[in-house]
């Protein structure tokens, strides 16, 4: 089985390309890591509490085969750690290290950008302390802090149709702290 896989992701970065040659340049040097489709999804997932494959699947909506190249790439280059599932074996949990943490500012600068553009963001975050919602540098006006990514609460946009029903879009209709495992029924 592993084999396949190596063989699917191998034919995926042939078709698709995943370096900028002749580009001397740290952008493109990170896009090479991050910038593929659905790979800062993943991320913005793990800063949820999302573990597992299949509520990264449930969730995303993307095909098997292309979320295990994602993960496995993600894991090569140290944004993910994989370890055994303790409830499931043969599985594995999937977190982020400081690496991936270290990409919380570019998701929130992406949702900034995002808002800047009249396409706002279905979620807010909040200083878990002081439940003041964060500012557009990721800072709590209220305290004057950053704060840390576990003291950051993530919770639905009030007025906003819930628009997806899968598991883990039904365990975050509720306030979240950000890495905090994600309880998926």
């Amino acid at each position: 089985m592993g084999s396949i896989i190596e063989l699917i992701r191998a034919r995926i970065r042939r078709m698709l390309g995943k370096d900028y040659e002749g580009q001397d340049c740290a952008i493109a040097r990170a896009l090479e890591l991050v910038g593929e489709r659905w790979t800062l999804l993943i991320v913005r997932d793990a800063l949820y509490g999302v573990r597992r494959f299949s509520e990264f699947h449930a969730h995303l909506d993307i095909p098997k085969a292309v979320l295990s190249d994602r993960l496995g790439g993600l894991v090569d280059h140290g944004i993910l750690e994989r370890r055994p599932d303790p409830d499931h074996a043969g599985r594995y949990l999937y977190e982020l290290t400081e690496a991936g943490r270290d990409l919380w500012p570019v998701l929130h600068a992406l949702v900034v950008w995002a808002e800047h553009q009249s396409l706002t963001n279905s979620r807010l975050f909040r200083h878990a302390a002081c439940g003041t919602e964060l500012d557009a540098a990721a800072g709590c006006p209220a305290c004057q802090v950053t704060p840390a990514l576990e003291d950051i609460v993530t919770e639905p946009r009030p007025g906003r149709a819930a628009l997806r029903h899968d598991p883990v879009a039904v365990a975050l209709r509720v306030p979240h702290r950000l890495l905090e495992p994600l309880e998926v029924e």
